[in-house]
């Protein structure tokens, strides 16, 4: 079984999912795992039986997850009792910590009670992308501990983090799967001049939410900058119904931007800078080396509440990882269009900054590992189920 709740984390398990047939082949011979679960159209493209679109559903913050919680209870409970009746060998958990981590719990428990001697139906769990405890809430690591088998990460820093805090806790480092994902068009980077990358992106998040909040911002610095700097900009979008909120707001507005659905990584290649929504995205502008200023608005509820349980300076990964502020970020009431024009012209003018950004972006990069991370993360995957097949045990 797997879950996935995102877009970002629907890839990922496609990624890993198509990659593991191949580790098991040379493993254990003739197992061939049939996978049903949550997710959305990559995970249904790489064979999975969705029992529903979890994509769908996506959602970001306390307060907006509580406003749902029916919804979401009503989901996790048609989940459940799915997996208690299938009673699959083993929970692939992708991302979306908040639901996994109790969906896990939940899936042990009741395991636990349907067979107390431990001799039956017993699942393995496996967590693919860490949930963020080492920024806020550290104890849920004790209830990983107990409830996952083995954790892949995705950054270098996490597995040391988790030897200190939770040393019993399998963990593996698998590298970043987007160096992959986008191997082709780095490739073509390599050969494009630098005169070339001559646009500004505008990139506001993926989710409607999201957008509502950043594009004023977004769009009052693309006009602010229109007036001195007079570059390009363009927007790339995951879907239609973003597309269409976008354009809303753009002739609102009444800034010239070139919107697009998808293409994110050729979009990158023309780039010479970014205004972006702090998450995943920011991995992929250092990952091309793109100057970025990142910002990030949440309802206040949301906001006042991670103000009191997030304990890391940064919220932007790249600064996360080099410890320091690469990506210049602006939250919450921070996040003006006058504040991000600001520095998104010190970014586009000052060719030494931009110059020693991309320099700190190459050495951020070089830290993920190489090629290969669905590779690894599926041989991890093998070697735990020929773990369990041939001696079993288990949590």
């Amino acid at each position: 079984m797997a879950i996935a709740g995102e877009t970002s984390g629907d890839a990922l398990a496609a990624e890993l999912l198509q990659a593991l047939p191949q580790a098991l082949a040379t493993r254990l011979p003739g197992l061939n795992p049939h996978c049903f679960g949550a997710g959305g159209d990559a995970m249904a493209g790489a064979g999975v039986e969705l029992l529903i679109d979890l994509t769908r559903h996506s959602v970001i913050g306390i307060w907006e997850v509580v406003r749902r919680y029916h919804e979401f209870r009503g989901i996790f409970n048609r989940l459940l009792d799915a997996a208690l009746e299938r009673q699959p060998d083993l929970l692939l958990c992708v991302d979306y910590s908040g639901f996994n981590r109790r969906f896990a719990a939940a899936l042990k428990q009741a395991a636990r009670e349907r067979d107390p001697g431990g001799q039956g139906w017993h699942p393995l769990v496996v967590q693919l992308v860490s949930p963020q405890v080492w920024a806020s809430r550290p104890g849920r690591a004790q209830q990983l501990e107990r409830d996952v088998d083995l954790l892949l990460s995705i950054f270098p820093f996490e597995k040391a983090w988790y030897a200190r805090h939770t040393p019993r806790l399998a963990v593996e480092f698998v590298g970043h799967p987007m160096i992959d994902r986008h191997a082709l068009a780095l490739r073509q980077l390599k050969s494009t001049p630098a005169a070339d990358r001559h646009e500004i992106l505008l990139l506001p998040g993926s989710r409607q939410a999201e957008l509502r909040r950043h594009l004023p911002a977004l769009l009052g610095a693309a006009r602010l900058l229109l007036k001195d700097t007079g570059p390009v900009f363009r927007m790339v979008l995951p879907n239609e119904e973003l597309l269409a909120v976008a354009r809303e707001t753009i002739d609102l507005v009444g800034v010239s931007v070139t919107t697009q659905i998808g293409g994110l990584a050729e979009a990158l290649i023309k780039a010479r800078l970014a205004l972006a929504s702090t998450g995943t995205v920011t991995m992929e502008c250092a990952l091309f080396g793109v100057p970025t200023v990142a910002m990030y608005k949440t309802s206040w509820p949301t906001y006042l509440i991670g103000k009191q349980v997030v304990n890391v300076r940064y919220l932007a990964m790249p600064n996360l990882l080099a410890d320091e502020v690469v990506y210049p970020e602006f939250i919450q009431a921070d996040a003006t269009a006058e504040n991000l024009a600001q520095s998104a012209r010190e970014l586009w003018c000052n060719a030494k900054r931009h110059r020693e950004t991309q320099e700190k972006l190459a050495r951020i990069i070089a830290s993920l590992g190489g090629p290969g991370a669905a590779q690894r993360a599926a041989e991890a995957v093998a070697g735990l189920i020929q773990g369990r097949i041939t001696a079993p045990t288990g949590k």
